[in-house]
């Protein structure tokens, strides 16, 4: 099977940008900046894109734009309204909705497109066809840990009209898949260190999720805590193979969410890892330990780049990337922990003078 890695994207006009080109790391990939700056979108783009590439290369434009709106959940499920909102409808000349995506195999450079331009019909351009890298094993996770909204969901997202959007069904599709019948060792070794912190293995019994210890003792998930929940989601991806292979890209929208700091640190141990077995992967954080930890572990092999979403004078959303931690501009997250020290350290100046 012949494998590939995203490696830029080109967009004009999608939702909160207005013009943006980025060329990725064939590793980690990490978006951070301001609230409001398009980190999210990213990540779904990237995910639907790679999730429906068979679609694309068929010329499946109607099925691709179904996945486009079920991730991004437009009012009214009208796809139009992925345009940019700064930009007039009237003004056909600039109204133009357009991403191009580029991938990396061997000595070539796939690419595929999708556009609108007058009417809100979505058209499909690749040159992806008659190859086997279209297959990607993407996987998403949200935000929200989910596994605990598991029982029934599933059913009832493919019956009715719920506002959530396809992410969370994804991702319970991936965690149901049953156990690889091999696992590596690195694998083994990453799914020990898991149990260790979360006392136990996952099992699930009729759509219902279990962590269970040495004992045999049965936790459902509702009562445990969502950091662990999280880490044993993790567990079950690499148990199963969703990712720990070659054709895997992760994304992962906010990692810190819930976590605690100390746990932390395995979670970017793992993802170091993963990114080392061949797995490419794409990250939005608003977390200092995050970033922290990545600058503090990261070896010289190691591909990591970060890419730093921000607003110009114009409220244009700009982006500027760099390999290096301490180089990334701007960074918000670290300017925001900086403050915060110098405060302390001044609330203690003044309160040593006063002590005196």
């Amino acid at each position: 099977m012949e494998h590939s890695k995203i490696t830029r994207l080109k967009l004009k006009n999608f939702t909160a940008f207005e013009e943006l080109d980025m060329e990725f790391s064939p590793g980690i990939n990490i978006f951070i900046g301001d609230n409001g700056t398009g980190k999210t979108h990213l990540l779904k783009l990237l995910y639907c894109i790679s999730k429906n590439t068979t679609e694309i290369v068929n010329n499946n434009s109607g099925e691709f734009e179904k996945s486009l709106v079920d991730i991004f959940l437009p009012y009214e499920r009208q796809f139009g309204r992925l345009r940019n909102n700064k930009i007039e409808i009237g003004n056909t000349k600039n109204n133009e909705l357009r991403a191009d995506l580029t991938f990396k195999f061997n000595d070539s450079n796939p690419s595929l497109s999708f556009y609108i331009h007058n009417s809100n019909r979505l058209l499909v351009s690749s040159n992806l066809g008659g190859h086997n890298y279209e297959v990607f094993n993407s996987v998403y996770i949200p935000v929200k840990e989910f596994l605990e909204n598991a029982p029934g969901f599933l059913s009832l997202y493919d019956k009715r009209e719920i506002s959530f959007d396809k992410t969370y069904a994804d991702i319970l599709y991936s965690s149901f898949l049953p156990k690889k019948r091999s696992l590596s060792k690195i694998q083994e070794n990453i799914l020990d260190e898991i149990s260790k912190i979360i006392g136990g293995r996952i099992i699930s019994i009729r759509e219902n999720f279990f962590l269970e210890d040495k004992e045999g003792l049965q936790t459902e998930f509702t009562l445990l805590a969502e950091g662990w929940r999280k880490l044993a989601l993790l567990w079950l991806l690499i148990q199963n193979g969703s990712l720990f292979e070659e054709d895997s890209i992760l994304f992962w929208d906010e990692p810190e969410a819930n976590l605690n700091p100390k746990m932390k640190r395995l979670i970017i141990e793992i993802l170091l890892e993963l990114q080392k077995n061949g797995v490419q992967i794409f990250l939005a954080t608003h977390d200092y330990v995050i970033l922290k930890e990545f600058d503090l572990q990261k070896k010289s092999k190691d591909k990591i780049k970060f890419f730093s979403l921000y607003r110009d004078n114009e409220k244009t959303i700009q982006c500027k990337s760099s390999d290096d931690y301490l180089m990334i501009e701007p960074n918000l997250i670290q300017e925001t922990f900086l403050d915060i020290y110098d405060r302390d350290i001044e609330r203690a100046l003044k309160s040593i003078g006063r002590g005196k």
